[in-house]
């Protein structure tokens, strides 16, 4: 009996998304990383007659997935204001019935108050992608609404978004650490320093002063001057004291209307929990335990966007309150794709799906974590980096 023949190998027919043009934070950057080796195909498969021999497709780069996201760019009008509208409105309603609740229960309008930090953790969301043109096609309006927002946050939109552009520009740069980013310390940095740099270093990313003191003094004290762009231009300056003197007005009137108790327990209860959430959001989108950081010399923008960026898993709930903002990876991808279309790439692309993906729960321990190991490729708490040196 003769042997059975081999099945032939058949074209492969599998998209190639390569189409678009590169589209983070420093746009046009070149990508030193080459693409992944194609796979050989199986010697247990021969060519069938007439078809080209074929090979499987490899996972593309991560300057080939900016391409590929082109599309997913265009921001959808209606959809927009929508977003906007069932944002803003509960937030202000919240915010008269927290007021009126005062003469009842300072209790139940606190509680009311602390839920509607949701809602302005939302708008600044929404801000966010004001700032990366991605609301609206219309980049001037964008930048209004971005500013009207960035009094109810308390963060002067000109400023930020600078700020935060540079953020995107040098995300897991070594060498370019210290705007828009959180104090982050090699092992071996660390171990260079004296005690009390160590103290200090410790004191900054322990968890209580991290997203306890921090956000206050973020949200409160550093968004009044435009720090970090103080010899940068009067376009900062005049972002910080306008949206200043905005915020002074507004409080203004809210201690004339209905005195210092709405201060007190409706407006500071809702911006501090805001800016707590928000303060660890921003942290589990980068230091989680496999982030990527290199020196200059081996970094690049894409390979730092896809792999120095999380895929924070969260329940339906909290995806519509962070506006999407855990596929924090695609945002670094391409940040001109309007928040509520993020969902849509993660649907479209198994991959990406998959990428640098962190549950809620694996998320809590990353606030563990401490150091850089530049041996190992890995965030480190203070405990293992002790270890380790032993």
């Amino acid at each position: 009996m003769t042997d059975s023949p081999r099945p032939c190998q058949e074209r492969v027919t599998q998209p190639n998304e390569q189409d678009m043009l590169q589209d983070t934070g420093r746009e046009g950057a070149p990508s030193r990383a080459p693409r992944a080796p194609v796979p050989a195909v199986s010697s247990d498969t021969q060519p069938c007659p007439g078809v080209p021999d074929a090979q499987p497709e490899s996972p593309p780069a991560a300057s080939d997935w900016t391409r590929s996201l082109m599309k997913y760019r265009q921001p959808i009008p209606s959809r927009s204001i929508f977003e906007l509208a069932v944002t803003l409105a509960p937030f202000v309603g919240i915010w008269a019935v927290a007021w009126w609740m005062l003469s009842i229960s300072t209790v139940l309008a606190v509680a009311l108050a602390l839920a509607n930090s949701a809602f302005l953790l939302r708008l600044f969301i929404i801000q966010h992608d004001c700032g990366h043109g991605s609301l609206f096609r219309d980049r001037r309006l964008c930048d209004w609404i971005g500013r009207g927002i960035g009094v109810l946050t308390l963060t002067p939109y000109d400023v930020w978004r600078k700020t935060h552009a540079i953020h995107h520009a040098t995300t897991g740069n070594l060498d370019r650490r210290g705007i828009g980013d959180l104090p982050t310390l090699t092992v071996r940095e660390y171990q260079e320093k004296g005690w009390l740099g160590r103290a200090l270093y410790r004191l900054v990313r322990n968890p209580v002063f991290l997203f306890g003191v921090v956000p206050f003094y973020t949200f409160f004290l550093q968004n009044r001057l435009p720090v970090h762009l103080m010899r940068s231009g009067w376009r900062y300056w005049l972002s910080a004291m306008a949206t200043n003197a905005a915020i002074g007005l507004t409080l203004t009137l809210i201690v004339w209307l209905g005195g210092w108790d709405v201060l007190l327990f409706v407006f500071l209860p809702t911006m501090l929990l805001a800016a707590m959430a928000g303060m660890w959001f921003f942290y589990v989108q980068h230091q989680f335990e496999e982030t990527s950081w290199e020196y200059d010399d081996d970094w690049n923008i894409q390979e730092a966007a896809l792999h120095g960026s999380s895929h924070y898993a969260l329940p339906g709930v909290l995806r519509w309150i962070t506006g999407n903002i855990g596929v924090h990876h695609v945002h670094h991808l391409a940040s001109r794709i309007p928040f509520y279309r993020l969902p849509e790439v993660i649907e479209d692309h198994d991959l990406l799906a998959h990428s640098k993906r962190i549950t809620f729960w694996e998320s809590l321990r990353c606030a563990r974590l401490h150091l850089w190991d530049e041996q190992r490729g890995r965030l480190l708490s203070f405990a293992e980096a002790r270890a380790s040196a032993a």
